[in-house]
């Protein structure tokens, strides 16, 4: 790879970090590993070519550019996370992949309450998937589960945050989020 290549490379992993809190290469293989997946079956069930799965993990392509694709990386972040914390057993992971595979996705200039409310502020789901996304590009769920029972006996409610958001389910976490905004 010349110097040309290597600097488009590495300022479309940048663009990547903004767009998607890292590197797709990197959220691809977590997901690769925490589902139990090859390549191949990463790119069909998020609706990709395998050319252009393996070019977004190298950086040479910086965006996806179907928003039905990134609700379906959103949603197997969301699984593997489920995985993780051992609230969906390997067996429903695979049906819920298929699952997965089958959505269409909305469109995110659409106004549905799926990602904004009536006044575009975001929906309190939205925010939960937000704060979960962001924890578990930084660390894999096992990791945030160790750092909250550290941190249990001298931070409980931090230790939970990090358990709830880290590693649990959204729903849990959005019960959460609401519990606490009074």
């Amino acid at each position: 790879m010349d110097a040309v290549q290597q600097e488009a490379t590495a300022r479309a992993r940048e663009l990547q970090r903004s767009w998607y809190g890292e590197p797709l290469g990197a959220l691809f293989r977590r997901l690769i590993d925490d589902l139990g997946l090859n390549q191949a079956r990463l790119a069909a069930v998020l609706g990709l070519s395998a050319p252009m799965l393996s070019q977004l993990m190298s950086g040479q392509r910086a965006k996806i550019g179907n928003p039905a694709v990134v609700q379906r990386v959103q949603a197997l972040q969301d699984l593997a996370g489920q995985v993780a914390d051992g609230s969906v057993s390997a067996g429903e992971a695979t049906d819920r992949m298929d699952e997965i595979k089958k959505t269409q996705g909305g469109s995110v200039l659409s106004n549905n309450g799926q990602t904004t409310t009536s006044s575009g502020a975001p929906t309190v789901k939205r925010v939960v998937r937000e704060i979960q996304s962001l924890l578990r590009s930084v660390s894999a769920a096992g990791d945030i589960i160790d750092a909250a029972n550290t941190l249990a006996a001298s931070h409980p409610e931090l230790a939970e945050f990090l358990r709830v958001y880290g590693a649990g389910r959204t729903a849990d976490a959005v019960a959460h989020y609401e519990a606490h905004q009074n």
